[in-house]
């Protein structure tokens, strides 16, 4: 696997440090301190985690569809170079991604053979499945599933990385493309596929559906057993959060409820308790609508653009801690504005990353996310609310009366409003991870001020 960094991040470190960002700096060649927790909804700012410290938790990185299981050409696909991923979020000063479930064992995704491995039932036959394997047995859980999950999040939080476990993916039951895409003949659920008599198509439409429904008891009770066991091989583990499913469709809104406050449940009888996450609904004839999410008993949730979360997100309110991942919003997209701008709305920005391209639009968010993370950790996060009426440009973050962050999407000079006081000023630019203090800000109303660099610039302030 062939990882494109932003150059050497540590760069940045070196950059701010030397611009005085002495809060910023950190050593380059310091190991990243283990993923703390498990997570809880901040008591005082619930736009943000905890980790039980009383310090805002913020989270950032990026995903990629191979991060957990093998996918892709070949019959077993290339392994995935984990480590190497790893690595490459360290680098960037990310510390989240998402473990991606396929539930199909074979079949053609967006015209390219999409063999995944390893899946969570044994294959013990008697009989073949549709794919020239031995059929599953539903009843029987694969023991390398399980261990590998165990061993890719230990090796995640060790590194300072939090993992959002995906449970089931909604791309693997549906005809979601034209053109015989459809993985539905390469599920365990499949009547083909299976010893156990489960039939996931019983209204005999070629895809499966109402397999992420609550339609058939005997499957709905397979899908909680298969829970329960990931729920006993990670419970004892900090930085995990769970997510119920990728991008089903509206059809399995109460099925994912259920399955979250299933969780829930059987996690009340183990010593830890996890947050549990919604992302969006997609499918083929209809979108799920972002307001099902927030009706949801997830704890953080993932919407789709609906309300301007790829141009001009909402601000966080504390309904839920959102998630924000361009793979709801783009599928593959989004930039350092959008990384920024999304950061200054108090929302937390996760990016759907296809590691071997570099768009220029690509490879630059990959460093801003670990850029506003520097700055979550520099300023009292956990007192820090959106507040776009301060500056003309929309964007602030506020500890009002103490601490601003203030953010410049375009060029050229911008207002702020700001009590009465004196106020330290750092300017950093993003594009060219460029940092520099200026003379001390008189407030007292509304004020211009006008950027050191050209180009998109974040303005910090702190009361003295």
């Amino acid at each position: 696997m062939k990882l494109h960094l932003y150059g050497p991040f540590s760069l940045l470190f070196s950059a701010l440090f030397a611009a005085g960002f002495s809060g910023l700096a950190l050593a380059a060649d310091s190991a990243p301190a283990a993923a703390k927790g498990p997570l809880r909804v901040h008591p005082q700012n619930p736009r943000y985690f905890t980790d039980g410290s009383g310090k805002a938790v913020y989270l950032t990185g990026s995903h990629t569809w191979s991060v957990f299981q093998d996918f892709g050409s070949g019959d077993p696909p290339k392994p995935f170079d984990y480590p190497g991923f790893l690595t490459f979020l360290v680098d960037n000063n990310h510390n989240f991604t998402r473990l991606w479930a396929w539930e199909h064992a074979k079949g053609k995704r967006r015209g390219r053979d999409s063999a995944v491995h390893p899946l969570p039932f044994q294959r013990t036959g008697p009989g073949t499945a549709l794919d020239g394997g031995l059929k599953f047995d539903l009843t029987k859980s694969n023991p390398e599933y399980f261990d590998r999950l165990r061993s890719r999040v230990i090796m995640a939080g060790e590194r300072g990385i939090y993992v959002a476990v995906m449970l089931f993916e909604g791309w693997s039951i549906e005809n979601k493309t034209d053109g015989g895409d459809n993985p539905w003949p390469g599920h365990p659920f499949n009547q083909a596929n299976n010893v156990n008599g489960i039939d996931g198509d019983p209204n005999k439409d070629g895809a499966g559906a109402e397999v992420h429904t609550l339609a058939i008891p005997q499957m709905t009770a397979l899908q909680e057993a298969y829970v329960r066991k990931v729920i006993e091989s990670l419970n004892d583990l900090d930085n995990v959060l769970y997510e119920i499913s990728n991008e089903s469709g509206p059809f399995s809104t109460e099925w994912q409820y259920h399955m979250i406050r299933f969780i829930k449940n059987e996690e009340s009888k183990h010593p830890k308790q996890h947050l549990v996450g919604m992302t969006f609904q997609w499918a083929k004839t209809q979108n799920g609508r972002n307001v099902d999410l927030f009706r949801s008993p997830a704890d953080w949730v993932s919407p789709n653009d609906e309300g301007g979360y790829k141009d001009n997100p909402p601000a966080g309110e504390g309904q839920k801690i959102i998630l924000s991942d361009t793979d709801h919003l783009w599928g593959v997209g989004g930039d350092s504005v959008w990384v920024w701008k999304t950061f200054l709305r108090g929302l937390h920005p996760i990016f759907m990353d296809p590691i071997e391209r570099d768009t220029p639009g690509l490879v630059s968010a990959r460093p801003a996310m670990g850029q506003t993370r520097l700055f979550a950790e520099k300023v009292d996060l956990a007192a820090m609310k959106p507040r776009n009426d301060l500056s003309s440009t929309g964007y602030c973050l506020a500890a009002e009366g103490r601490e601003y962050l203030f953010y410049q999407p375009a060029t050229g000079p911008f207002h702020v409003f700001l009590p009465a006081a004196e106020y330290d000023l750092e300017w950093f630019n993003p594009l060219e991870n460029q940092g520099k203090t200026g003379k001390a800000l008189q407030g007292g109303g509304w004020i211009e001020v006008v950027p050191e660099f050209p180009g998109p610039s974040v303005l910090y302030l702190r009361r003295r």
